[in-house]
This record gives structure tokens, C-alpha cells and sequence, in this order.
């Protein structure tokens, strides 16, 4: 009988303010336990080995502060049975001592749009992302037109790479839009775009666009921006501040999770303008909970969106205002990209991409 799979699952993604690779991230966390047994799957975040990752989702974590003969004796663990191991980065790099591992690589827009990227974050790619490349033993994609990239850029073997869609969490069907109130909105009222504040997201383009559209209307379905503040987005705070100053562009920053679901359903329609994504996460949780999507001509946002949601192209500032004011006015498109992206969102589950993910475990491990 083969001995167990031992994974260990790289966590340097979790944190309290998780964005999509945070949530990816923890959602294997969670998961994965069912699928290769609690005791043959282990946390670490870069030389710290994690007991219990929800620690990492608290404001105030620490590393752990351990004695010298603890840290050696851990070394010494790791020495010996590295061997054994299994280790995923789910963030891009495995860590040198991997011996057999597995990299899901979400984007390469370091590589396409190194100009939006903070200048930290290209010196990391600049590091570590070839000898990842060559140490992995698969590579996992969260859309076909990633692997597509991988390929054409960096020349790989397409059968070392996987493609293993993202999940949505389970939508609740009597949701409590009471925080609605809270944040001075008013369910089918307004405009939603959820997104970190940083140059490929094309936040800018939404907001001319928007600030095109009759001031009534505008008025009616203020466009609320949602996100992280994000980096590289001087000009942008800028712009929003300036197009907010009458009530009809509001930034309301970091939602937490619990405030998500109702920003969802209340909305009357959902934008996502990014000029590039690895999946689009945001586009297939709006469309779980039944909101008209309009979403950019990217290939991977077309691919994930199986044709359910509006497509525009951001950089035609007068084109996607009309398609703005068109989608805000069609009841009937709007009902239809309701129903569409309901259906096209139910093929999307964590349950589905964690399994799959530990199926590549075993495959890797024979």
C-alpha cells in the first residue's frame, strides 16, 4: 500500500484584507484537508511552519516567537523529510527546498504590464519566477488563456501545466442586505465595481466613461467603487475625488467579507474594466448573485464569462459610457445577463477546484 501524500501548502497569502489570491488560497486551507487527511497536510509561511492559518487572518499576527533548539529541531525535520513532501505555492514561487512541487501561476501581467506593477514586485519576479519554472513539477492556471501565455512566452511543455478554474463561495438565498443601509445605499440603486485601485484595472477609464452619462442618471445609479487601495494610483485618487465631489461616484475602500454579499445583490449592475486578469473573480461572484455584468475584451474575462455578461472596450471612453447608460436602461438585457450569469456561475465551486487540485497532487506524486 503507497504511503500517504504529505503536502505542505505555502500560506504567505493570507492576511485580513484577502484579495482573490488570498481567498484562493485559504479556501485550499481549508479544503484540502478532506481531500489528503488533516494529518498529511502542513502550513508554512516562508521559514515559519503555521498551526492554525486563521492566526494569519488576524490584524495583529506575529511569527512565532520559538527557541533556539525548536527552530533547529524543526530544521532538521524539514532535512530529513523534504524528500517526502509535496509543496504547493498557490502565490506564484515555491521556496528553494522544494523538492517536488507544484506553482499555480494566476497572471503574467508583470511580464505584459510591468509599468502597473510596484517596482518590489518585479525585483520578486526577477528572482524567483525562472527557477520556479524549472524546480516545478506542474504548473496550474486559473484560466486556459494563462496556460496560452505560459506557453508562447516562456516556451513550456503544455502538458506540465494545468488549467484548474476558482471557485465562489455558496450564495445564501434570503441574503441580509441590512449593511446596504449602513453605507448610505439603497438595493438596485447603484453601480458596482470591486477591484484593487491599481493601473491594469482601468479604474480610470471606468470613471470617464461614467462621468459621460447624463447627470440624472448618474444620480439615480451613483457608481460605487469598491477595493483595496492598491498601488501606482496617485492620478486615479485624483480623478475619483474630483468626479465624488456631487455624490455620484463614492469610493468606499476595502469591504470585508461580511459586507460583500449585499454590495453583490444590491447592485443593479456589475463593471469590471481590467485591461488584464488571470480568472476575474470578482466578475463570476457578481453573476452568482445575479447581477447584469459588463466586463472588458480581455480573453480571460470573455473565457470565464462563457458569454454571459456584456463585453466593452474600456479604452473607447464614448462607446462604453453608451453601453453603461444602455445596460442601466435594457430591463430586458438586464434580465437575460441575470439569468445567464446565474447559470454560468454554478459551474464555478471551490468543492470543485480543490478536488482537482489534490488530483494533480497524486498525479504529480506516481
Amino acid at each position: 500500500m503507497p504511503e500517504p501524500l504529505q503536502v505542505a501548502l505555502s500560506v504567505d497569502a493570507l492576511g485580513p484584507r484577502m484579495t482573490g489570491i488570498g481567498r484562493y488560497c485559504f479556501e485550499l486551507a481549508r479544503r484540502l484537508p478532506g481531500e489528503v487527511g488533516a494529518g498529511n497536510l502542513s502550513y508554512f509561511r516562508g521559514q515559519h511552519w503555521i498551526d492554525d492559518v486563521h492566526d494569519l487572518l488576524q490584524d495583529d499576527w506575529r511569527p512565532p516567537r520559538r527557541p533556539f533548539w525548536r527552530r533547529r529541531y524543526e530544521s532538521w525535520q524539514l532535512s530529513r523529510k523534504r524528500h517526502e513532501l509535496l509543496v504547493h505555492a498557490p502565490n506564484y514561487f515555491l521556496p528553494e527546498w522544494a523538492e517536488r512541487g507544484v506553482a499555480t501561476i494566476h497572471d503574467l501581467s508583470v511580464f505584459l504590464y510591468p509599468e502597473t506593477h510596484p517596482p518590489e514586485r518585479i525585483r520578486a519576479f526577477e528572482r524567483e519566477f525562472d527557477r520556479t519554472l524549472r524546480q516545478a513539477s506542474l504548473l496550474i492556471t486559473d484560466s486556459k488563456a494563462v496556460k496560452t501565455e505560459l506557453v508562447a512566452m516562456f516556451g513550456l511543455d503544455p502538458d506540465r501545466i494545468e488549467t484548474v478554474s476558482l471557485g465562489i463561495p455558496q450564495v445564501r438565498p434570503d441574503p441580509d442586505l441590512s449593511p446596504l443601509a449602513g453605507m448610505g445605499l439603497e438595493r438596485d440603486r447603484y453601480v458596482l465595481c470591486i477591484s484593487t485601485f491599481e493601473p491594469r484595472k482601468r479604474i480610470d477609464q471606468l470613471v470617464k466613461a461614467y462621468v459621460r452619462l447624463p447627470l440624472s442618471l448618474r444620480k439615480q445609479f451613483p457608481l460605487v467603487l469598491a477595493g483595496g487601495s492598491g498601488w501606482c494610483n496617485d492620478a486615479l485618487n485624483d480623478m475619483i475625488e474630483r468626479a465624488s465631489r456631487n455624490g455620484t461616484v463614492r469610493r468606499i475602500g476595502f469591504v470585508p467579507e461580511e459586507t460583500m454579499e449585499a454590495l453583490y445583490v444590491g447592485a443593479r449592475m456589475f463593471i469590471y474594466p481590467s485591461r488584464y486578469e488571470g480568472f476575474g473573480l470578482p466578475v463570476v461572484e457578481a453573476m452568482a448573485h445575479g447581477v447584469p455584468c459588463l466586463i472588458a475584451d480581455t480573453p480571460c474575462l470573455v473565457e470565464v464569462a462563457q458569454g454571459a455578461a456584456g463585453v466593452v472596450e474600456p479604452d473607447d471612453t464614448v462607446a462604453f459610457s453608451a453601453a453603461i447608460r444602455d445596460a442601466l436602461e435594457d430591463e430586458a438585457w438586464r434580465r437575460d445577463a441575470s439569468r445567464a450569469g446565474l447559470s454560468v456561475a454554478s459551474s464555478y465551486s471551490w468543492d470543485s477546484c480543490v478536488a482537482r487540485t489534490a488530483e494533480l497532487y497524486h498525479r504529480v506524486s506516481r
